[in-house]
């Protein structure tokens, strides 16, 4: 086995989207063959209505994925296929916008007036570029968690782990998407296939992840499977961690204990065309998805 580098360690970036929700980017509209199959990640973890309760009106999708992970408060959504519902604390929504949908999500607080989760935007393959726009709506209770021996948890929203599956399926770039919590001081490694790209997102707690190529940590341990580790300092809140290649990512928990999002996926590696939330492949296809936009033809009709 061989331990994952951690390529980069950052804080996600204050910034403000839709009708004035205010949210922190991890990542987004950077080179897109950095994060592939991944193009965007935010944290839209708010304590105050007022930064959130514009929440994000009727906009459109073409190309991708957006998945939709609800913490705290409510999420009510609708779209132009005639869809509406709402997702509550735990659920998550994974919609396949494929050849083009628009839709709003009007997020509202909790009784402590909390609004928190986080989207991620999924590139979609050339040859899935145009397909029928989807939902899978999966409910808190639908997510298998899974309790190691050393309290260690995790929710496996997708891909398999520890012998359990989770309920999303059929998404384009193969990915595992699972919530982790650490107990305190617990040091624990996790297997990720070495054809996955990699990155975890801190979100409670402060913790590090063991690293084989900084040569400025502080040493913690001489030799594991042969190799020389060092771990970098703590990081806490809205921190981003990304990972090299390799098969694993071990972490070591802080006093407090740690839960952040550990996510992979199948690079797609193919040309990005992007402008805003429609994402193809060739700037033509991206001037012909504008064009429908403008002129109505933008949502394609079932076949």
């Amino acid at each position: 086995m061989s331990l994952r580098p951690t390529l980069e360690t950052r804080q996600a970036t204050p910034t403000m989207e839709g009708a004035g929700v205010k949210l922190h980017r991890a990542f987004g509209f950077q080179d897109p063959s950095e994060m592939d199959p991944f193009l965007l990640f935010d944290d839209f973890r708010n304590d105050h209505p007022e930064d959130f309760e514009k929440g994000f009106p009727w906009h459109p999708h073409r190309g991708i994925e957006t998945i939709t992970y609800v913490l705290n408060g409510t999420v009510d959504h609708s779209d132009s296929l005639g869809n509406n519902g709402s997702l509550g604390a735990g659920d998550v929504q994974w919609m396949t916008a494929g050849s083009g949908i628009l839709h709003q999500e009007m997020p509202h607080g909790n009784t402590r007036g909390q609004m928190h989760g986080f989207q991620l935007w999924g590139n979609l393959p050339a040859a899935q570029k145009m397909t029928a726009p989807r939902y899978q709506d999966v409910t808190a209770g639908a997510i298998p968690t899974v309790i190691d021996d050393d309290g260690v948890a995790v929710r496996i929203i997708t891909g398999e782990f520890w012998g359990k599956k989770g309920p999303v399926d059929g998404i384009a770039a193969d990915p595992q998407y699972l919530d982790v919590t650490v107990p305190a001081g617990v040091r624990k490694t996790f297997q990720i296939d070495t054809y996955r790209r990699a990155f975890a997102y801190i979100f409670e707690g402060a913790g590090a992840f063991v690293d084989a190529s900084n040569p400025s940590g502080v040493l913690l341990e001489k030799e594991v499977m042969g190799e020389e580790l060092n771990i970098r300092d703590m990081s806490g809140d809205r921190t981003l961690v990304r990972f090299g290649n390799g098969d694993k990512v071990t972490v070591q928990a802080g006093p407090d204990g740690m839960r952040f999002l550990l996510i992979s996926g199948a690079p797609i590696e193919e040309p990005v065309a992007w402008h805003g939330p429609i994402v193809m492949n060739t700037r033509d296809e991206l001037v012909q998805a504008v064009k429908e936009l403008n002129n109505g033809t933008f949502i394609k009709p079932a076949h």
